[in-house]
Protein backbone atom coordinates (compact mmCIF):
# COMPACT_ATOMS: atom_id res chain seq x y z
CA UNK A 1 0.00 0.00 0.00
CA UNK A 2 1.34 3.19 -1.51
CA UNK A 3 1.87 5.78 1.52
CA UNK A 4 -0.14 9.41 0.59
CA UNK A 5 2.03 12.23 1.21
CA UNK A 6 0.78 14.94 2.96
CA UNK A 7 1.36 18.22 1.40
CA UNK A 8 2.14 20.95 4.40
CA UNK A 9 -0.84 23.29 4.90
CA UNK A 10 -0.51 26.65 2.87
CA UNK A 11 1.40 29.40 4.78
CA UNK A 12 -1.04 32.16 5.52
CA UNK A 13 -0.90 35.14 3.67
CA UNK A 14 1.16 37.77 5.39
CA UNK A 15 -0.94 40.80 6.80
CA UNK A 16 -0.52 43.61 4.40
CA UNK A 17 0.09 47.22 6.49
CA UNK A 18 -2.92 49.55 6.39
CA UNK A 19 -1.49 52.16 3.00
CA UNK A 20 -2.93 54.72 5.01
CA UNK A 21 -0.49 53.75 8.31
CA UNK A 22 3.20 55.21 6.93
CA UNK A 23 1.61 59.12 6.45
CA UNK A 24 -0.77 58.97 9.87
CA UNK A 25 2.50 58.05 11.81
CA UNK A 26 4.43 61.01 9.46
CA UNK A 27 1.13 63.25 10.94
CA UNK A 28 1.13 62.10 14.47
CA UNK A 29 4.76 62.92 14.76
CA UNK A 30 3.84 66.49 13.39
CA UNK A 31 1.33 66.82 15.89
CA UNK A 32 3.40 65.43 18.93
CA UNK A 33 6.43 67.83 17.86
CA UNK A 34 3.45 70.80 18.10
CA UNK A 35 2.46 69.57 21.30
CA UNK A 36 5.59 69.61 22.53
CA UNK A 37 6.78 73.34 21.45
CA UNK A 38 3.49 74.16 23.18
CA UNK A 39 4.57 72.33 26.52
CA UNK A 40 7.64 74.70 26.53
CA UNK A 41 6.02 77.40 25.87
CA UNK A 42 3.83 76.85 28.84
CA UNK A 43 6.79 75.38 30.79
CA UNK A 44 8.28 78.91 30.29
CA UNK A 45 5.40 80.68 30.34
CA UNK A 46 3.98 79.56 34.20
CA UNK A 47 4.73 79.13 37.15
CA UNK A 48 4.94 79.20 41.21
CA UNK A 49 5.78 82.99 40.69
CA UNK A 50 2.60 84.49 38.48
CA UNK A 51 4.28 86.51 35.73
CA UNK A 52 2.25 87.97 33.08
CA UNK A 53 2.81 86.72 29.70
CA UNK A 54 4.51 90.03 28.43
CA UNK A 55 7.01 90.52 31.36
CA UNK A 56 8.15 86.96 30.22
CA UNK A 57 8.64 87.60 26.59
CA UNK A 58 10.44 90.52 27.29
CA UNK A 59 12.39 88.76 30.08
CA UNK A 60 13.06 85.75 27.37
CA UNK A 61 13.59 87.95 24.95
CA UNK A 62 16.51 90.96 26.94
CA UNK A 63 18.21 89.49 29.37
CA UNK A 64 18.28 92.50 31.96
CA UNK A 65 18.83 91.51 35.34
CA UNK A 66 14.83 92.02 35.96
CA UNK A 67 12.50 90.21 37.73
CA UNK A 68 11.14 88.45 35.12
CA UNK A 69 14.35 87.82 33.18
CA UNK A 70 15.81 86.22 36.11
CA UNK A 71 12.90 83.87 36.64
CA UNK A 72 13.15 83.27 32.72
CA UNK A 73 16.58 82.39 32.36
CA UNK A 74 17.71 81.32 35.90
CA UNK A 75 14.66 78.99 36.87
CA UNK A 76 12.38 78.06 33.98
CA UNK A 77 14.91 78.07 31.43
CA UNK A 78 17.30 74.82 33.41
CA UNK A 79 13.95 73.05 34.27
CA UNK A 80 12.71 72.93 30.44
CA UNK A 81 15.71 71.58 29.18
CA UNK A 82 15.78 68.94 31.80
CA UNK A 83 12.16 68.04 31.71
CA UNK A 84 12.83 67.53 27.73
CA UNK A 85 16.40 65.77 28.63
CA UNK A 86 14.67 63.21 31.33
CA UNK A 87 11.28 62.73 29.62
CA UNK A 88 13.29 61.54 26.58
CA UNK A 89 15.50 59.45 28.54
CA UNK A 90 12.53 57.73 30.39
CA UNK A 91 10.28 57.58 27.42
CA UNK A 92 13.09 55.80 25.22
CA UNK A 93 14.34 53.41 28.01
CA UNK A 94 10.76 52.47 28.73
CA UNK A 95 10.12 51.37 25.53
CA UNK A 96 13.52 49.51 25.42
CA UNK A 97 12.82 47.67 27.86
CA UNK A 98 9.07 46.81 26.81
CA UNK A 99 11.30 45.64 23.71
CA UNK A 100 13.79 43.55 25.17
CA UNK A 101 11.34 41.62 27.67
CA UNK A 102 8.85 41.65 25.24
CA UNK A 103 6.49 42.37 28.31
CA UNK A 104 4.06 45.60 27.07
CA UNK A 105 3.81 46.35 31.25
CA UNK A 106 7.41 46.83 31.94
CA UNK A 107 9.30 50.00 32.63
CA UNK A 108 13.05 50.77 34.00
CA UNK A 109 11.23 51.51 37.75
CA UNK A 110 9.02 47.95 37.33
CA UNK A 111 12.33 46.71 36.78
CA UNK A 112 14.62 48.18 39.54
CA UNK A 113 16.69 50.23 37.13
CA UNK A 114 15.65 53.41 38.59
CA UNK A 115 15.91 51.87 42.38
CA UNK A 116 19.17 50.55 41.64
CA UNK A 117 20.49 53.89 40.43
CA UNK A 118 18.68 55.47 43.46
CA UNK A 119 20.11 53.66 45.59
CA UNK A 120 23.89 53.84 44.42
CA UNK A 121 23.62 57.99 44.41
CA UNK A 122 22.54 57.58 48.09
CA UNK A 123 25.34 55.30 49.01
CA UNK A 124 28.06 58.09 46.91
CA UNK A 125 26.43 60.91 48.81
CA UNK A 126 26.16 59.28 52.57
CA UNK A 127 29.57 57.43 52.24
CA UNK A 128 31.55 59.49 49.64
CA UNK A 129 29.91 62.90 50.21
CA UNK A 130 29.45 63.36 46.50
CA UNK A 131 27.75 66.89 45.97
CA UNK A 132 27.11 67.24 42.62
CA UNK A 133 25.14 65.89 39.42
CA UNK A 134 28.33 65.15 37.70
CA UNK A 135 29.41 63.01 40.72
CA UNK A 136 25.82 61.60 41.01
CA UNK A 137 25.79 60.28 37.48
CA UNK A 138 28.51 57.88 37.78
CA UNK A 139 27.10 56.40 40.76
CA UNK A 140 23.79 56.10 38.91
CA UNK A 141 25.25 54.11 36.03
CA UNK A 142 27.07 51.52 37.87
CA UNK A 143 23.54 51.12 40.12
CA UNK A 144 21.05 50.73 36.82
CA UNK A 145 23.56 48.29 35.35
CA UNK A 146 24.32 46.38 38.73
CA UNK A 147 19.97 45.98 39.44
CA UNK A 148 19.23 45.18 35.64
CA UNK A 149 22.11 42.59 35.70
CA UNK A 150 20.73 40.87 38.84
CA UNK A 151 17.02 41.47 37.36
CA UNK A 152 17.72 39.08 34.88
CA UNK A 153 20.15 36.44 36.88
CA UNK A 154 16.78 35.84 39.60
CA UNK A 155 14.42 35.91 36.84
CA UNK A 156 16.61 33.13 34.60
CA UNK A 157 17.24 31.57 37.89
CA UNK A 158 15.68 27.70 38.21
CA UNK A 159 15.96 27.07 34.69
CA UNK A 160 13.52 28.12 31.76
CA UNK A 161 15.14 31.64 31.17
CA UNK A 162 14.28 35.04 31.93
CA UNK A 163 10.14 34.72 31.36
CA UNK A 164 8.67 38.82 31.34
CA UNK A 165 6.74 37.54 34.64
CA UNK A 166 9.91 36.61 36.28
CA UNK A 167 11.55 39.76 35.23
CA UNK A 168 8.52 42.18 36.46
CA UNK A 169 8.47 39.45 39.87
CA UNK A 170 12.27 40.19 40.35
CA UNK A 171 12.60 43.62 40.01
CA UNK A 172 9.24 44.80 41.94
CA UNK A 173 11.02 42.82 44.91
CA UNK A 174 14.77 44.46 43.89
CA UNK A 175 12.98 47.88 43.60
CA UNK A 176 11.23 47.14 47.04
CA UNK A 177 14.33 45.79 48.74
CA UNK A 178 16.25 48.95 47.69
CA UNK A 179 13.52 51.78 48.10
CA UNK A 180 13.68 50.55 51.80
CA UNK A 181 17.53 50.63 52.63
CA UNK A 182 17.36 54.13 50.67
CA UNK A 183 14.68 55.41 52.94
CA UNK A 184 16.71 53.94 56.10
CA UNK A 185 19.82 55.41 55.20
CA UNK A 186 18.16 59.23 55.01
CA UNK A 187 16.09 58.60 58.29
CA UNK A 188 18.94 57.79 59.98
CA UNK A 189 20.91 61.49 58.85
CA UNK A 190 18.77 63.76 57.67
CA UNK A 191 20.98 66.41 57.59
CA UNK A 192 23.55 64.61 54.82
CA UNK A 193 20.53 63.45 52.71
CA UNK A 194 17.94 66.68 53.04
CA UNK A 195 19.17 67.49 49.47
CA UNK A 196 17.80 64.07 48.16
CA UNK A 197 14.37 64.06 49.67
CA UNK A 198 12.62 65.94 46.74
CA UNK A 199 15.02 63.96 44.07
CA UNK A 200 13.73 60.71 45.78
CA UNK A 201 10.49 61.67 44.52
CA UNK A 202 11.34 63.17 40.92
CA UNK A 203 12.06 66.93 40.48
CA UNK A 204 13.45 68.80 38.30
CA UNK A 205 12.99 72.08 39.98
CA UNK A 206 16.55 72.67 41.73
CA UNK A 207 18.50 71.42 38.62
CA UNK A 208 20.63 73.88 36.96
CA UNK A 209 21.53 73.84 33.23
CA UNK A 210 25.20 72.59 34.16
CA UNK A 211 23.74 69.82 35.82
CA UNK A 212 21.91 68.95 32.52
CA UNK A 213 24.75 69.63 30.29
CA UNK A 214 26.98 67.42 32.24
CA UNK A 215 24.43 64.18 32.07
CA UNK A 216 23.32 65.68 28.41
CA UNK A 217 26.53 63.64 26.46
CA UNK A 218 25.27 60.15 28.59
CA UNK A 219 21.81 60.62 27.26
CA UNK A 220 22.45 61.64 23.82
CA UNK A 221 24.42 58.27 23.15
CA UNK A 222 22.18 56.47 25.02
CA UNK A 223 18.95 57.52 22.44
CA UNK A 224 21.34 57.23 19.25
CA UNK A 225 22.14 53.28 20.58
CA UNK A 226 18.56 52.72 21.16
CA UNK A 227 17.46 54.28 17.34
CA UNK A 228 20.60 52.08 16.29
CA UNK A 229 18.40 49.19 17.43
CA UNK A 230 15.03 49.76 16.57
CA UNK A 231 15.55 47.49 13.71
CA UNK A 232 17.21 44.63 15.32
CA UNK A 233 14.37 44.30 18.25
CA UNK A 234 11.30 44.36 15.55
CA UNK A 235 13.10 41.06 14.87
CA UNK A 236 13.52 40.33 18.75
CA UNK A 237 9.69 40.49 19.06
CA UNK A 238 9.04 37.46 16.71
CA UNK A 239 11.37 35.33 19.16
CA UNK A 240 14.36 34.27 19.31
CA UNK A 241 14.80 31.38 17.35
CA UNK A 242 12.99 33.30 14.40
CA UNK A 243 15.31 36.75 14.91
CA UNK A 244 18.30 34.32 14.88
CA UNK A 245 17.43 32.63 11.43
CA UNK A 246 16.53 36.63 10.07
CA UNK A 247 20.50 37.27 10.75
CA UNK A 248 19.98 39.63 13.76
CA UNK A 249 22.54 38.76 16.77
CA UNK A 250 20.57 38.41 19.79
CA UNK A 251 23.09 38.19 22.19
CA UNK A 252 24.21 41.72 20.68
CA UNK A 253 20.98 43.49 20.73
CA UNK A 254 20.32 42.09 24.11
CA UNK A 255 23.83 43.66 25.15
CA UNK A 256 23.56 47.21 23.83
CA UNK A 257 20.14 47.36 24.78
CA UNK A 258 20.87 47.11 28.75
CA UNK A 259 23.88 49.33 27.60
CA UNK A 260 21.42 51.99 26.38
CA UNK A 261 18.72 51.41 29.28
CA UNK A 262 21.88 52.31 32.05
CA UNK A 263 22.61 55.04 30.32
CA UNK A 264 18.97 56.77 29.76
CA UNK A 265 17.74 55.34 32.84
CA UNK A 266 20.98 55.81 35.14
CA UNK A 267 21.72 59.61 33.38
CA UNK A 268 17.79 60.48 33.76
CA UNK A 269 17.75 59.48 37.46
CA UNK A 270 21.20 60.98 38.63
CA UNK A 271 19.46 64.34 37.41
CA UNK A 272 16.25 64.68 38.22
CA UNK A 273 15.30 61.50 40.71
CA UNK A 274 13.12 58.69 39.64
CA UNK A 275 10.45 60.00 37.95
CA UNK A 276 7.59 57.13 37.86
CA UNK A 277 5.32 55.87 35.41
CA UNK A 278 6.74 58.18 32.06
CA UNK A 279 8.46 55.01 30.57
CA UNK A 280 5.41 52.80 31.33
CA UNK A 281 2.93 55.11 29.97
CA UNK A 282 4.20 56.90 27.05
CA UNK A 283 5.59 53.97 24.92
CA UNK A 284 2.40 51.50 25.77
CA UNK A 285 0.10 54.69 24.41
CA UNK A 286 2.63 55.55 21.53
CA UNK A 287 2.11 51.42 20.29
CA UNK A 288 -1.69 52.51 19.87
CA UNK A 289 -1.16 54.70 17.12
CA UNK A 290 2.00 53.57 15.31
CA UNK A 291 1.96 49.76 15.68
CA UNK A 292 4.50 47.83 17.02
CA UNK A 293 6.98 48.78 14.46
CA UNK A 294 9.97 49.73 17.21
CA UNK A 295 11.54 52.54 15.11
CA UNK A 296 8.29 54.33 15.22
CA UNK A 297 7.43 53.69 18.90
CA UNK A 298 11.18 54.90 20.00
CA UNK A 299 10.65 58.35 17.82
CA UNK A 300 7.70 58.95 19.20
CA UNK A 301 8.59 58.27 22.59
CA UNK A 302 11.12 60.51 22.41
CA UNK A 303 8.92 63.17 21.84
CA UNK A 304 6.07 62.43 23.96
CA UNK A 305 7.46 61.44 27.09
CA UNK A 306 8.89 65.12 27.45
CA UNK A 307 5.70 66.78 26.57
CA UNK A 308 4.40 64.50 29.44
CA UNK A 309 6.95 65.33 31.79
CA UNK A 310 6.63 69.57 31.10
CA UNK A 311 2.65 69.30 31.58
CA UNK A 312 2.87 67.51 34.63
CA UNK A 313 5.69 69.58 35.67
CA UNK A 314 3.76 72.78 34.72
CA UNK A 315 0.75 71.12 36.60
CA UNK A 316 2.28 71.15 39.78
CA UNK A 317 3.75 74.53 39.69
CA UNK A 318 0.30 76.04 39.14
CA UNK A 319 -1.72 73.74 41.80
CA UNK A 320 1.19 74.11 44.29
CA UNK A 321 0.79 77.71 44.68
CA UNK A 322 2.90 79.42 46.26
CA UNK A 323 4.82 75.88 46.51
CA UNK A 324 5.42 72.96 44.03
CA UNK A 325 4.44 69.24 43.50
CA UNK A 326 7.36 67.75 42.78
CA UNK A 327 6.88 66.11 38.94
CA UNK A 328 7.46 62.59 40.07
CA UNK A 329 4.03 63.15 42.48
CA UNK A 330 1.76 64.34 39.51
CA UNK A 331 3.12 61.53 37.29
CA UNK A 332 2.50 58.91 39.40
CA UNK A 333 -1.13 60.42 40.00
CA UNK A 334 -2.03 60.65 36.09
CA UNK A 335 -0.36 57.02 36.23
CA UNK A 336 -1.28 55.32 38.22
CA UNK A 337 -5.33 55.27 36.95
CA UNK A 338 -3.63 54.46 33.24
CA UNK A 339 -1.62 51.87 34.69
CA UNK A 340 -5.40 50.26 35.97
CA UNK A 341 -6.64 50.86 33.06
CA UNK A 342 -4.17 48.89 30.73
CA UNK A 343 -4.32 45.87 33.07
CA UNK A 344 -8.33 46.05 32.55
CA UNK A 345 -7.46 45.84 28.66
CA UNK A 346 -8.22 42.82 27.31
CA UNK A 347 -5.99 43.09 25.05
CA UNK A 348 -2.14 44.75 25.59
CA UNK A 349 -1.09 46.70 22.57
CA UNK A 350 1.53 44.73 20.61
CA UNK A 351 5.01 44.41 20.65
Amino acid sequence: MTAAVLAPPPAPAPERPSPSLGPRRAVGLVVLLAALVAAMAASLAFGANPLPFGAVRDGLLTKDGTEASLIVWDLRIPRTIAGLAVGAAFGVAGALVQALTRNPLADPGILGVNAGAGFAVTLGVGIFGVASVSGYVWFAFVGAAFATGLVYLIGAAGGGGASPITLVLAGVALAAVLGGVQQFLTLIDPTTFDRLRSWGVGSIDSTSLDDTLAVLPFLAVGLLVALALSGALNAVALGDDLATSLGTNILRTRVLGIVAVTLLAGGGTALTGGIGFVGLMVPHVVRWFTGPDQRWVIAYSAVAAPVLVLVADVVGRVLGRPGEIQVGIVTAVIGAPVLIALVRRQKASGL
